[in-house]
């Protein structure tokens, strides 16, 4: 959801671009650099699910905790969050998707 929000941005003003051009600008281009905090959450869920030893309940407190942080909107933030937050006030879809990961953070 936030991929397809930067992308509509980027193709608003290059012009629209190819799949295999969107995952270049993913890897590469400084507009799509905020994502990779995102990325980087994905990859860490996966490499405790697929780890030898089992997950503790401080793992879980701690993954969700900072998941908490992480997608914390603001306006004046960090750039992370304000990236966030421009993505919240452009794309309904987004303000969809966060309204269901947070319910589920909060039932946690």
């Amino acid at each position: 959801m936030l991929l397809d929000a930067e992308r509509i941005t980027y193709e608003k003003v290059r012009g629209r671009v190819s799949s295999e051009e969107l995952l270049q600008l993913v890897i590469d281009h400084e507009q799509f650099a905020w994502l990779h905090r995102i990325s980087q959450l994905i990859v860490h869920i996966d490499e405790m699910l697929e780890a030898d030893t089992p997950v503790s309940q401080q793992d879980v407190q701690n993954l969700i905790a900072n998941t908490r942080t992480l997608l914390t909107p603001s306006e004046l933030g960090n750039g992370f969050a304000r990236k966030y937050y421009a993505a919240l006030q452009r794309d309904p879809g987004v303000v969809l998707a966060h309204a269901e990961v947070t319910e589920v953070l909060a039932s946690k």
